[in-house]
Formats: structure tokens, C-alpha cells, sequence
């Protein structure tokens, strides 16, 4: 656990304490936090106070497009709009400050603590010459920290850029020249890694070191009062990275509006974010989808996020709930798979959690049951892109379909075309087409790619999907893992299910692959139930003859895999999600 990240700051102040006493006093920089506690009740109904964003008119549009009982709005927020004002100041100013904001095992931040951080923060990059829309790399791991440097960068009305804090040197330095960084806050256990990757960038940015006297002296040294800098709506304010699952991650340029119509729309309207909940989340925080689910979206509402810095494995996943007693689990698949799979997965307790939600990969129905026979909470599917910020597809509590992404989110309307543009009849598969008030304005320094995803006021997506006749979307694949053999057309994804239907299969892909005739055929790719290496299917007690056989018994022959390989992990993009490209590369038939 990274423990010097809050040292001095988010950690117990002994000078603090009555002399003589035992107790540790939790005070960071003059404003109070609470003690850490081996189990957090949630907060009583009397002390909860719902404060979403402000009321505004819901304008309807398309109603055909959007199921009955999905009313169309969309949220107009005023001008100026800075998000940190209205998702971290607006509590303390609704008299809420004393209210905890973040969970971690070091103790509890409420919302007032958060705030004075952000301000010293913001005051310390100004100081440094960081101006309003400079670009901000935030490489910091799941600690109270991060969200700090994060609202700190958009009150002084620069641009967050949110990166995993254990990139190589040669990524780091790629980023730094890619954003035109101005500067990077990060923690002193990185430090000598971002000080090469800053050196040896054509723009060297300036270096906020947590965890180091200077960094700690400049931050603690600077003012708890901080004005926040009068954002327009369409002002850049966080950069998100696209899933890069078959080529290189682009930047997605945000603005602030985006995130307080998600707020309202998917938040507040279809997962029903109050004060009473407490989130946590498998996603780091530097993942767009955790920034918003366990950052922003409680926030928003006066409720609070659990976070903590070690790599989320099922079994600390198992112990942060026990010991936080979460309301909503933001998850993903991979995650839904260890948890279910997890030899003491009947003796745990989950009956804290109201929803989980999942997202970033396709969830086959057959897992979904499994979580649903294993824990009984509701899990929630859904579909979002760093393009439009957030989901906009989801299925709703009450409402679940395994094996579909759900119907679209109030505010959004979602189409499916042939290449030609030309809405495609449902049950067919088509190219998704998104457009509503989340929608990003491009990719930073991708000028084609902008024009040719970004049409008129839709985002042409690759997601490939079907949509039944009642608005229920199911996911085939990017457009570009769709696979043609023997001249037909089908989705991995088919294969992918059939293969992970057999007993002794973890996880699987399968991509297409040219052959020594040049032709595509289908290749799997298997993690064997059992923990083994590469080598190690005999021991995990399937062969890829086995699995073969038992995808020529289920599925049509051209998609049946011509070649399986087994392997202990699947190889992974910085987001998490299935590196296709890489399998791709080496998964010669």
C-alpha cells in the first residue's frame, strides 16, 4: 500500500493530539478528517442531503428514437460552469464540508479537507506558471491525492490529462510530447522514472513531486483559498485515452459540459446517485468510466468514494467491501469472471450493494448469470466511450437483459447504419451512430480522425450492434474485429461465448488472422480456469483438441478457431480491455 502519498497530509498529525492521551488527532494542512474505522455505516437518513447539479428545463427530442419509458432531456449548464465548483465546492458551500467525500484505509477526507487540498494544489501549479488551458498530466495512484491535483488543475481552468503513474519511461516521454504537457503532478515513488521521460521530452514540464520535501513544501506553503478560474461549458477540461484495443490511444479533448450532462443523464437518472451511497470501483481512476462512477457521479450528490492504491485482485476487491460496506460496485468483466470463480465467492457478503455496474468489454450472458447465482445483486451492462465521456447505453435497475447492453440513457440517441449512413432495420447489425450532450470535441492533434468519427453533431462509432424492435442493444464487435471467412460475416464475440461455455475456460479471444494463403481465419486465444503458464493446458485439464471439439459441436464450421492458444493472461491495453492487436500479431494459425 502506498502510504508516504498521504504522509503528512491525509495521515495522523501526533502533534495534534492531547498531551498524554493516546489518540491520533486526523487534521491535514488545518482542516479536519475523520479516523479510519474498521467498518463504515452508511449515513442516516436524517443527515442525507441529495444535491445533484442545479434544476434545468429537459427539452425533448426524438422521442421516437427512445424507448417509452426513457424520457429524452438534456442538461444546459450555466456559463461559467467549472467542474470542480460544482461537483467539489458546492458541497462545502451547502453547508455539507463536514460529510465524507473519500474512504481509504489511512482514513476518511471529507469534503471541506478535499477542498483546501484542491485550493493548495491549484495555488502551487499557478506559482509553477501553469495557466488556464495548459494541458496537466495527473500520475498518481488511487489516493485522496489524485482527486485533489485533479479538481486543483480544473479550478485554475487547466486541462486534466489522467495517466496510469507506472508507465515506462518512453510512454511517459511520448505522452509529455503528445499533450505539450505544461506540467505533471505525481508521487515521489515515480519520480526518478518522470524525471528521465521529462528531461528527454522536446518540452520539458515542470515537476509537482508528492511525497518529496519540496513537492510537500510547496503545496502545504500555498494558500487554502483559491478563486476558480470562470470555465465556459465548452471549455477543454480532462483528456480521456481511446481504447486503443487495435491501434494506438488517441486523446479525446473533453469538455466540461460533458460531465455534468452525464451527471445528470446516466448518474442522477438511471443509477439514482444520492448521499446516502458509498462507490468503489475495480478501474483505477486515471479510467475515464471510474472517474466518473467513483469520482465525480458521488460527489456530485454528497455521497463518497472508496479508494485504495493497490492492484485490484479479487481478493483485496473481497476485503475493501467487507471493510467499506460500498452501495454500487463499478466493475468490468475480467473482474465479474475472478470474483465468481473465487473459491470463497458463496461466503462473502455482498448484501451492502444496492447495483454493480459493468462496462469497458462485452459481458457474455453466461457470466452474467453466474454473478447473478453467485452474489444476487444486480448487475448493470452498459456501453460508454471516452467520446462521448460516459455511458449511454445501459440497462436500468429493474430492468436487466443478460447478453444486451440495455436501451439508450435519457439524452442520448443512439442509431445504427450501414456504411452508406442509411439506418439499418432491427435485428441487423450496424455501425453505431451517438449524439447528445456529452460529446467530445475531437481528438488533440488527429485532424482526420476527427472529421471522420466526429459528423455534423453524431459520434460515428466502430461499435457494431443490433437493436431489437423495444430499443434493446446488443454488442457484435468493433467494426474492425468482425471477421469474413468463407465469405461470410461474423462476430468473434460468437466464438468468444462458446469458448468460455466450457468448464475449464477463465477467459478467451478470439481474432482473425491471415494464414500462410493470405486468407483471414478465425484464431482463439484461452486462459485456462486453473492458474498455469502458457505451457500448462494439460495441467488445467483442457487441450486445444478438447476445445476444438467442443466448439465444432456448438457453432457453424467457418467459426470454429483453426488454431487455439492457451495462455496464463490475456495481453491487455493500458485501459485493461483485450490488446486485440497484439493477439493479432502473434497468433499465427
Amino acid at each position: 500500500m502506498i502510504t508516504s502519498v498521504i504522509r503528512g497530509r491525509w495521515g495522523p498529525c501526533a502533534s495534534t493530539a492531547p498531551t498524554g492521551s493516546n489518540a491520533t488527532t486526523w487534521e491535514p494542512c488545518g482542516v479536519g478528517v475523520l479516523p479510519p474505522a474498521p467498518l463504515h455505516p452508511r449515513p442516516s437518513a436524517s443527515s442525507s442531503v441529495h444535491v445533484a447539479l442545479p434544476q434545468r428545463p429537459l427539452s425533448i427530442d426524438h422521442p421516437s428514437l427512445v424507448p417509452k419509458h426513457n424520457p429524452p432531456m438534456r442538461f444546459d449548464p450555466p456559463n461559467p460552469f467549472n467542474i470542480a465548483d460544482s461537483f467539489l465546492d458546492d458541497r462545502v458551500r451547502e453547508g455539507t464540508g463536514h460529510r465524507v467525500a473519500l474512504r481509504t484505509g489511512d482514513g476518511d477526507v471529507t469534503y471541506a479537507a478535499l477542498q483546501g487540498r484542491a485550493n493548495r494544489i491549484a495555488n502551487a501549479l499557478t506559482a509553477m506558471g501553469v495557466r488556464p488551458e495548459e494541458r496537466v498530466l495527473i500520475a498518481l495512484p488511487d489516493v485522496p491525492d489524485f482527486a485533489a491535483a485533479l479538481f486543483g488543475t480544473l479550478k485554475l481552468g487547466a486541462v486534466g490529462v489522467m495517466v496510469n503513474c507506472f508507465l515506462d519511461e518512453r510512454r511517459l516521454r511520448d505522452i509529455c510530447d503528445y499533450a505539450r504537457a505544461a506540467a505533471v503532478v505525481l508521487h515521489a515513488d515515480q519520480g526518478d522514472v518522470f524525471a528521465r521521460a521529462a528531461a528527454s521530452a522536446r518540452r520539458s514540464p515542470r515537476l509537482l513531486v508528492l511525497g518529496t520535501d519540496e513537492g510537500d513544501q510547496r503545496v502545504d506553503n500555498s494558500s487554502s483559498h483559491f478563486d476558480n478560474f470562470a470555465s465556459h461549458p465548452d471549455d477543454p477540461a480532462i483528456w480521456l485515452f481511446s481504447g486503443g484495443t487495435t491501434g494506438a490511444p488517441k486523446g479525446v479533448v473533453q469538455p466540461h459540459a460533458s460531465f455534468a450532462n452525464s451527471t445528470e443523464c446516466y448518474a442522477r437518472h438511471v443509477l439514482g446517485y444520492s448521499a446516502d451511497d458509498i462507490t468503489i470501483s475495480v478501474p483505477k481512476l486515471y479510467f475515464g468510466y471510474a472517474t466518473g462512477s467513483n469520482l465525480f457521479f458521488p460527489l456530485s450528490a454528497g455521497g463518497s468514494a472508496v479508494l485504495f492504491p493497490e492492484r485490484c485482485t479479487a481478493d483485496e476487491l473481497f476485503a475493501q467491501i467487507a471493510r467499506h460496506r460500498p452501495t454500487i460496485l463499478i466493475n468490468v468483466p475480467t473482474m465479474v469472471n475472478r470474483m465468481v470463480s473465487h473459491p470463497e465467492a458463496a461466503r462473502q457478503d455482498l448484501s451492502c450493494l444496492r447495483v454493480a455496474t459493468s462496462a469497458g468489454e462485452a459481458l457474455p450472458p453466461s457470466l452474467h448469470r453466474r454473478w447473478n447465482d453467485t452474489f444476487g445483486v444486480e448487475l448493470l451492462d452498459g456501453l460508454g466511450t471516452a467520446e462521448m465521456w460516459h455511458v449511454f447505453i445501459s440497462n436500468r435497475p429493474g430492468a436487466v437483459r443478460p447478453g444486451t447492453l440495455g436501451t439508450a440513457v435519457p439524452g442520448f440517441e443512439v442509431r445504427l447504419c450501414d456504411d452508406d449512413g442509411r439506418e439499418v432495420p432491427h435485428g441487423e447489425v450496424g455501425r453505431m451512430r451517438v449524439r447528445g450532450g456529452s460529446r467530445a470535441h475531437g481528438y488533440w492533434r488527429h485532424p482526420r480522425e476527427t472529421r471522420r468519427a466526429f459528423a455534423h453533431d453524431w459520434y460515428v462509432s466502430g461499435d457494431m450492434m443490433t437493436r431489437d424492435a423495444d430499443g434493446w442493444f446488443t454488442y457484435q464487435g468493433r467494426a474492425d474485429d468482425l471477421l469474413k471467412v468463407s465469405g461470410k460475416w461474423f462476430s468473434p464475440r460468437e466464438a468468444e461465448e462458446c469458448l468460455l461455455a466450457h468448464p475449464g475456460v477463465r477467459e478467451a479471444a478470439v481474432v482473425g488472422v491471415e494464414n500462410e494463403d493470405g486468407l483471414v481465419v478465425p484464431v482463439g486465444f484461452v486462459v485456462p480456469a486453473a492458474e498455469s503458464d502458457a505451457g500448462g493446458g494439460a495441467a488445467a485439464g483442457i487441450t486445444e483438441a478438447e476445445l476444438r471439439a467442443h466448439a465444432r459441436a456448438r457453432l457453424e464450421s467457418y467459426k470454429v478457431p483453426h488454431a487455439i492458444h492457451l495462455l496464463a493472461d490475456l495481453p491487455r491495453t493500458h485501459l485493461g480491455k483485450v490488446d486485440r492487436g497484439a493477439l493479432k500479431r502473434s497468433g499465427a494459425p
